[in-house]
């Protein structure tokens, strides 16, 4: 079986641990003579992706704001973050299996995403369990799979609105997160967030590859196309303060935070 077609499998599981342990299984079985060769298409109607019965999922505005100042809050506050996590292993292993004909590199450097995600999922649900809880025990909302979903068909758009848009902007909250929780002592997860910020910077620089490549490729601008493209798909409006250096360090050209810092950020 190739690993794309094997992705798409995973994608389509419903349990947690078991899609983030086969993920990583998968990612580590794969190596730079990796045959990536194309998946059955197509999938039917409402299989992916595959997740439990619970979270509950509601808008973005039903989700009950998080105070880490209590046991309670810092839970849902986690609980929020590996909702995040999980999301992003499916849509790694969405661009693994639905996007035909790109280099072997773009395989390999998001099935590397999904593994990574799918680590950050198992810490976050091991030190919620600390704290009397599981993955499952809040809502959440999906609006990081929603902007997955509205960019099936258009690969430059997924490129440009889901990693380095919604996911950056956990480059800009981490650290603040990090402040609250230093602040209600919980040092581990502070310890497993720096472990997210480290990666998540390499998994925004990914992103911001890629959509460069498939730029220069199409003859397209990747300032202004991107402008296009958040207007074109409804993209949130990305909201200061942000943090220049990680954005720096994933690949954001002054140009393009000198255009979040203005209209593209209000």
């Amino acid at each position: 079986m190739s690993p794309r077609r094997r992705a798409l499998e995973i994608l389509a599981l419903k349990d947690p641990e078991e899609k983030a342990r086969e993920a990583r299984e998968l990612q580590a079985r794969c190596e730079a003579g990796t045959d990536w060769a194309s998946t059955e298409r197509p999938v039917p109607a409402g299989v992916l992706p595959g997740r439990p019965e619970r979270p509950a999922l509601v808008p973005p505005d039903s989700v009950p704001r998080r105070s880490p100042f209590t046991p309670e809050g810092r839970a849902a506050l986690l609980h929020a973050i590996a909702h995040i996590e999980f999301n992003a292993i499916n849509l790694a292993l969405d661009a693994v299996w639905r996007f035909a004909d790109m280099p072997p590199r773009f395989y390999a450097d998001w099935l590397r995403v999904a593994a990574e995600e799918a680590f950050h999922f198992t810490l976050l649900r091991e030190h919620l369990h600390t704290l009397g809880h599981d993955y499952g025990d809040f809502s959440a909302h999906d609006g990081l799979w929603a902007m997955t979903e509205k960019t099936r068909d258009d690969i430059v758009a997924r490129m440009a609105l889901v990693p380095r848009t919604l996911e950056a902007r956990g480059l800009d909250a981490t650290p603040l997160i990090q402040a609250k929780l230093r602040k209600a002592g919980d040092e581990r997860a502070v310890e497993i967030l720096d472990i997210i910020l480290r990666d998540e910077v390499g998994h925004v620089a990914i992103g911001n590859h890629w959509y460069r490549w498939l730029c220069e490729r199409d003859g397209l601008d990747p300032v202004s196309h991107y402008r296009v493209l958040t207007e074109r798909y409804q993209a949130p409006k990305l909201k200061p303060p942000f943090n220049r250096e990680a954005r720096k360090r994933a690949g954001f050209s002054d140009e393009e935070l000198r255009y979040l810092e203005g209209d593209g950020g209000t």
